[in-house]
């Protein structure tokens, strides 16, 4: 399947939490979803309390219809206290690479 839509994101956790925001985006109800083709996370060498994610998606609307769902509403909630600030955005679609962990 191809990513036609995606975005990375950069998160600044609070002091400490980086590894707890890591956990919970490890365990995104998104890394089984079949419209999402890509879901990386990342975090910074120098603060580990910044965090990255890449994410690609089917389309804008599979990403739109999961994110309407009640697990990742439940996701965002949990993800919320633990940052500082708002999420930087950029759009993104992932087409091609390799990962392996």
């Amino acid at each position: 399947m191809a990513a036609n839509h995606g975005f990375h994101a950069t998160m600044t956790a609070l002091p400490g939490k980086g590894a707890e925001v890591v956990e919970l985006l490890l365990n995104a109800p998104s890394l089984p979803h079949p419209d999402c083709v890509v879901f990386l996370v990342g975090r910074s060498a120098a603060d580990p309390d910044t965090v990255h994610v890449t994410e690609g998606w089917t389309s804008e609307q599979a990403h739109q219809a999961f994110f309407a769902t009640g697990p990742a509403q439940a996701l965002v909630a949990a993800l919320e206290p633990l940052l500082t600030g708002d999420s930087r955005y950029t759009d993104e679609v992932p087409v091609g690479g390799k990962a392996v962990f």
